[in-house]
């Protein structure tokens, strides 16, 4: 297949769905969690759930990085731009995230922080060259964030405000890492598990770390994995390998997506990642607790261009909203309309967590593409 309509072909799908049908066992079930939150978003557009046997349920994981940031990374950012005075940049998801107090960056703004979306780290870096010319003391942060796929524009980001030796531009660093995610999930240290027969890995964060980075699955957790595409025609034939897996005993690291995914993965991507950022020893995720080397910040060979260390701010650590289950949501151990705060006050309009805001996040996912099949108690709920 060479374009995107034929990975939504209708006809395909109807053939790889008698095929999962026919394969799937009757005597068990199969749960499949999908890591990332746009393999959430396909499974609801195209109504891939619909089209699985009774018996094999998508179950949701923590790929969404703007879901899995805590509170108090949000808490800090406002803190920069309103202590400070900074010129705060960031992407469009993480606007309406709620943080402390009722805060948001979006309220922030509203209230006097110069806080600006961006479409990408070209953005800010072009708002720092012009704040040069006419602010030259005005301070320019770029709050970045994501998952390995984001992480080397911000390293080229990094490198080029020292080529160009833009001191007016520096990052506040918050880009996290898949692998220790997955581990924390599986791990049996965990205070709650989900149980979990199989998992579709990420196909974006993959063609930067390769897929062998997900061999430890295998080996160490005794589960089949298949690096899946985002488009139908992937999630299903991703869903069916697993069956097979499943079936036949096997605990394989697959590659579904090999049009896009090599074992090795980007090297000179990762080349520019190690150059300019290194672990931390430790992270917070929303859901899933502090990390250890789960989250990358900024060497000290860029030190000048890491904003924790120019703007320092002290915050208390945030609560989340009472009743939100944002975080049991990202470990699988719970589905968005099982949340009595889902579509009764929380929605798109008024979100309560970062589940709800996120593009990629399972409640919005929940909310845009599956509310017909949202039980009745909190369809009637949303109603009020």
């Amino acid at each position: 297949m060479k374009f995107v309509d034929e990975y939504r072909d209708s006809a395909l799908a109807r053939d790889l769905a008698r095929a999962i049908l026919a394969e799937a066992r009757p005597d068990r079930d199969y749960r499949l969690m999908e890591f990332c939150g746009g393999h959430t978003h396909a499974i609801f557009r195209y109504g891939v759930q619909d089209l699985m046997p009774e018996n094999l349920r998508f179950v949701h994981g923590p790929g969404c990085p703007v879901c899995v940031l805590p509170m108090a990374r949000i808490d800090q950012a406002i803190a920069m731009a309103s202590q400070h005075g900074v010129t705060l940049c960031t992407y469009g998801d993480l606007m309406r995230v709620p943080a402390s107090e009722r805060q948001s960056l979006l309220k922030a703004k509203a209230a006097g922080a110069d806080i600006r979306m961006v479409y990408s780290t070209q953005d800010a870096l072009a708002i720092a060259r012009a704040a040069t010319q006419q602010q030259p003391a005005q301070q320019v942060v770029f709050f970045a964030i994501g998952f390995e796929t984001t992480t080397p524009p911000t390293a080229v980001a990094l490198k080029t405000a020292r080529a160009e030796g833009l001191r007016n531009f520096s990052v506040f660093c918050n880009h996290v890492l898949t692998p220790p995610a997955l581990r924390a999930i599986l791990s049996d240290s965990a205070d709650e598990v989900a149980r979990i027969d199989g998992i579709l890995g990420p196909s974006h964060v993959s063609t930067i770390i390769g897929s062998a980075a997900y061999e430890f699955v295998a080996r160490d957790h005794g589960l089949p994995l298949v690096i899946a595409g985002f488009e139908p025609l992937d999630v299903m034939q991703s869903a069916l390998m697993l069956v097979r897996q499943i079936n036949q005993g096997r605990r394989d690291l697959q590659n579904q997506y090999s049009r896009a995914v090599s074992p090795e993965g980007n090297t000179k991507a990762q080349a520019l990642m190690r150059d300019t950022l290194v672990p931390r020893e430790r992270f917070e995720w929303r859901g899933l607790g502090w990390l250890p080397e789960s989250a990358l910040k900024i060497a000290d060979a860029y030190a000048d261009w890491d904003a924790e260390q120019r703007f320092p701010v002290a915050v208390t650590p945030g609560r989340e909203h009472e009743g939100c289950e944002c975080p049991k949501v990202l470990r699988g151990l719970m589905e968005p309309t099982d949340c009595k705060l889902f579509g009764r006050v929380c929605s798109p309009e008024n979100p309560l967590g970062a589940c709800m805001v996120s593009s990629e996040g399972a409640c919005a996912a929940y909310w845009l593409h599956g509310r017909s099949r949202i039980p009745q108690r909190t369809a009637s709920a949303s109603a009020t």
